[in-house]
């Protein structure tokens, strides 16, 4: 599987750590009053439905940068590589 990276261009999947939903991006404010619930349902409560699916990649053999991949499960066809930073600063 290749990934096409948004600064280096195609690279090799090998050269990538998968580390899960990108969801985790949202992380819980610690300091809400319903905090305890938030963080359990962050940590142990996901989707997993085929199809289209949102993840996190960490480029850990190259320049260590994490991605948003756009993946379908079913056929890990790629359909969009974001920087995760991006997509976070936009959030904020």
């Amino acid at each position: 599987m290749k990934i096409n990276h948004p600064l280096l261009g195609p690279r090799d999947a090998s050269e990538f750590v998968y580390l899960g939903d990108a969801n985790l991006i949202n992380r819980p404010n610690a300091k809400s009053e319903t905090a305890a619930q938030e963080f359990y349902d962050y940590q142990y409560l996901r989707t997993n439905n085929p199809g289209e699916h949102k993840e996190l990649w960490f480029h850990e053999q190259g320049d260590r940068s994490w991605l948003v991949v756009t993946r379908n499960t079913l056929t890990h066809e790629i359909k969009n590589v974001e920087l995760a930073r991006n997509i976070a600063r936009a959030r904020s």
